[in-house]
């Protein structure tokens, strides 16, 4: 599967277009061949002050957010977690603020990395080529 992980808040100026597109994305691709993972970070602005429950409420009911949220963590610096550790190492790219975004390839290995100013439009591309080379390698495989 290919995942699209992303620290997100919901009190970002990217809020609103990105959690949209990201929810667009996950309809048009997922759940099968690829996910969203998003990972609410209150690190950048204390733009995601609330409880993981009330984040999580927000997102389904705002944007009907279908992919998986995770608890909120530390994205970047000595507290971030060994997941984000293991981005960062991978593209030399450390989250700066929020909606920073790593796609990640069927085998874990992390393909790039875009900060918040890339939306998630200009992202698709690279996401729809990794999930058609997962449907060719099945229809070869039956």
């Amino acid at each position: 599967q290919v995942s699209l992980v992303v620290n997100v808040a919901s009190e970002c100026g990217y809020t609103d277009s990105h959690y949209k597109a990201l929810q667009q994305l996950q309809r048009d691709l997922g759940p099968y061949h690829f996910n969203v993972l998003a990972f609410p970070c209150n690190q950048f602005g204390q733009q995601e002050p609330d409880t993981n429950k009330e984040i999580e409420s927000f997102a389904r009911k705002t944007y009907g957010a279908s992919f998986p949220m995770f608890s909120k963590i530390a994205v970047s610096g000595a507290a971030a977690i060994p997941a984000f550790k293991y981005l960062i190492d991978s593209t030399g790219e450390e989250p700066t603020w929020n909606f920073w975004k790593y796609l990640v390839d069927p085998n874990g290995k992390v393909v790039k990395a875009w900060d918040s100013t890339v939306s998630v439009e200009e992202i698709r591309p690279h996401v729809t080529e990794l999930v058609r080379k997962i449907i060719l390698k099945k229809k070869d495989e039956l």
